[in-house]
């Protein structure tokens, strides 16, 4: 029997593929193709076109560099390690955190983008360049609230450019890089803050064992139960959210 149940596997592993090989399969195949054309009402669709895969492949980047995703995952990176929990939560749970949150904070931002300056370019109410002075303008004013004056004084010196007349007349090139420099910066003295009272458990853990002659027994086997009971009750998630979007609304 288990002769006849092996060789069954055996000749159905090999027949399968020849089947499969065997016959003419087909795979679909996507073009997008801009045709030529003389008509305005074409050409700004398709350049509409260009601009929205465009957008789409920068997505990531303006994901993290004009929002505040940054900020958001350092601190929850740096409150995991403070844990000592290793991998809990895993990357893919504190990602997805940070996104949501960002979704939330930024709604204002987004609101003002849909409203302001898609709606309207696609009714073909404004120009290209209207379309998107008006999409920057929330995030230059979210993230002014955020930079340092010495950041964006540091950018305009390494580019060797004069200080602007009003904050709302800085170029991207100028307000991004300075926008993540101040956001790192924010997000380690949050995350020092958070991790002191676990180093104390620490400490106070390692000393016990010391005094005790319990060397050879690692004081994060100890501490960890103890790291996670104060965190649970003092409603750790809450606190820290919250200090996040506090530190926000300067």
């Amino acid at each position: 029997m288990k002769k006849t149940i092996s060789f069954a596997i055996i000749f159905t592993a090999i027949l399968i593929p020849s089947i499969v090989f065997s016959q003419n399969v087909v795979a679909p195949s996507l073009n997008i193709t801009l045709p030529a054309t003389n008509n305005p009402t074409t050409i700004a669709t398709s350049i509409k076109l260009l601009v929205i895969l465009t957008v789409l492949a920068l997505a990531p980047s303006i994901l993290i560099m004009m929002t505040s995703f940054t900020r958001i995952i350092i601190v929850l990176a740096i409150l995991r390690q403070a844990l000592g929990t290793q991998q809990m939560p895993p990357n893919q749970i504190l990602i997805g955190i940070a996104l949501f949150l960002t979704f939330f904070i930024m709604t204002p931002q987004i609101n003002a983008i849909y409203y302001n300056a898609y709606l309207p370019l696609e009714k073909n109410q404004i120009t290209l360049q209207e379309a998107y002075y008006r999409a920057t303008t929330p995030l230059k004013t979210f993230m002014l609230k955020q930079t340092r004056q010495k950041d964006i004084a540091l950018f305009l010196r390494i580019a060797h450019k004069k200080n602007p007349k009003n904050p709302q007349s800085l170029s991207m090139g100028i307000l991004i890089p300075a926008f993540l420099v101040s956001e790192l910066k924010t997000a380690f003295e949050i995350g020092f803050l958070i991790y002191i009272p676990f180093l104390i458990i620490d400490m106070v853990v390692s000393s016990i064992l010391m005094s005790m002659g319990m060397m050879m027994l690692p004081p994060i086997m100890i501490s960890l139960p103890f790291k996670l009971l104060i965190f649970v009750l003092a409603d750790g998630w809450n606190l820290v959210v919250m200090s996040l979007f506090k530190s926000f609304m300067r």
